[in-house]
């Protein structure tokens, strides 16, 4: 089945060459595949994105949700469609750097079937704990934690997810001993923590922006190297005093299917890095906590080449068994 897909890919490659050689890119809507339900960070990337590169690519962009299985099915389906630069995929960390490691059985090869367009825009992770909790900063949190083994609970998005792997890393590499509660989505872990049920979660700056303000939550730092113009208050990790890269964020990321001419996927970066660069753009993904990035595809290619052999260490150290 495999050998066959990849025949089908090249008979798709030669036929997008042909045609590229026939006709100027864009020349037709340009579909765009989101791997995620609307309403999150992945979505409103694709979709502030879209609005501006239909402006500058001079054809309709149109966002298509296909979520499930950790971004497997959008993320499969792209890769499996004709390499001409009219289907192209808004991926995140997860699908790309972390599913290799929980499915025995993938529909693409993260580091083959994808030609990079580049990362648009990257997403911090602030930590946040029950204002009830006798704590000020992450030190006194650290502390707090470890005179109290196995009695604090954390909230996590679902096994394996972003929050889950960080929380965990946190826990090894800080030493303390935290008891994990899997919710069904970042709300509710949010939520939980709101509620006292969970001492701490992370989540991005817009969605604990709220709380923290109304003191229902309380951050106590930020895994980013700079402060967060919405949360300037709170301290980032390494002003926190522990290593910057504790809490690994997430991204939102464009691809094509492999062989897609390189003429394109440069056009489709040039555009996004353009699009990024606008006020209108820039202001509408700051104030939602999402970080404008435009890296190269180069550059995506190679993270996500050393994301996955970390990610299944400590997947593995976890005991999370792949499907």
């Amino acid at each position: 089945m495999v050998a066959l897909a990849r025949i089908a890919a090249f008979l798709l490659a030669l036929a997008a060459l042909a045609a590229s050689a026939q006709e100027p890119f864009p020349s037709r809507p340009i579909r765009l595949v989101v791997s995620f339900t609307p309403g999150g960070g992945a979505d409103l990337t694709a979709r502030t994105l879209a609005q501006k590169m239909t402006e500058l690519l001079k054809q309709p962009m149109v966002v298509e949700n296909r979520p499930g299985a950790n971004g497997l099915v959008g993320a499969g389906a792209v890769a499996q469609s004709a390499p001409d630069g009219y289907t192209i995929l808004l991926t995140d960390r997860g699908a790309l750097g972390i599913n290799p490691s929980l499915y025995k059985s993938m529909p693409y090869d993260p580091t083959r079937d994808f030609a990079y367009i580049g990362i648009a825009t990257v997403a911090p992770y602030v930590l946040v704990v029950d204002p009830r909790l006798p704590v000020k900063t992450l030190t006194d949190f650290i502390a707090y934690a470890k005179a109290r083994p196995g009695k604090l609970n954390y909230g996590s998005y679902g096994i394996a997810s972003m929050a889950h792997l960080n929380l965990e890393a946190f826990k090894a590499r800080l030493g303390v001993d935290l008891v994990h509660v899997p919710y069904k989505g970042a709300g509710p872990a949010v939520q939980a923590a709101v509620a006292g049920e969970a001492a701490v979660t992370i989540s991005s700056p817009a969605a604990v922006l709220g709380f923290v303000r109304e003191g229902r939550l309380r951050a106590l730092a930020i895994g980013a190297a700079q402060r967060s113009a919405l949360l300037p208050n709170v301290p980032t990790l390494r002003e926190a005093g522990v290593e910057e890269d504790l809490l690994a964020s997430t991204y939102f990321a464009l691809a094509a299917p492999a062989q897609t001419p390189r003429a394109i996927v440069q056009r489709l970066h040039d555009e996004m890095k353009r699009a990024l660069a606008t006020p209108e753009v820039a202001d509408r993904l700051n104030n939602a906590g999402l970080v404008p990035t435009g890296s190269t595809g180069a550059e995506l290619l190679a993270l996500v080449k050393r994301d996955i052999p970390r990610f299944r260490q400590l997947i593995q150290e976890i005991g999370i068994q792949p499907e």
